[in-house]
């Protein structure tokens, strides 16, 4: 059971991307979901998470302007949609599963929380 990311790449200052993670085998709709960063040298950091029906939506401060994360559960996914991306965005991204959360609640305070992590996708933000 994991995850896969993906859309990252290449993305001048100013620039947008969408995020993607696709769920396999299980159904990521049943678990309140979050969007992890790691910089280099860095933590991991949580930045976005959202709830399992998507009624409840929460994001960093750092991020909260900029980010947008959202569900479709049709495809088994959820999306991080960032804008106006600047150079402190650089950074793998992951998504993960909070399986052992209940309620129409998220928090992405303690990555630890989470299970099922994919690999990543790499995001660089720079001219």
């Amino acid at each position: 059971l994991h995850v896969v990311e993906s859309g990252g790449g290449l993305v001048q200052p100013g620039g947008s991307l969408r995020l993607s993670c696709v769920a396999s085998g299980f159904n990521l709709e049943t678990y309140p979901t979050g969007w992890f960063r790691q910089a280099p040298g860095k933590e991991r950091e949580g930045v976005s998470c959202i709830s399992t029906t998507g009624i409840t939506v929460e994001y960093a401060d750092s991020v909260k302007t900029r980010f947008v994360i959202s569900r479709n559960p049709l495809k088994n996914m959820v999306y991080l949609q960032i804008s106006d991306m600047k150079p402190e965005d650089t950074a793998i991204y992951y998504c993960a599963a909070d399986i052992s959360r209940k309620g129409e609640t998220c928090d992405f305070s303690d990555p630890a929380e989470y299970s099922y992590w994919g690999q990543g996708t790499q995001v660089t933000v720079s001219s």
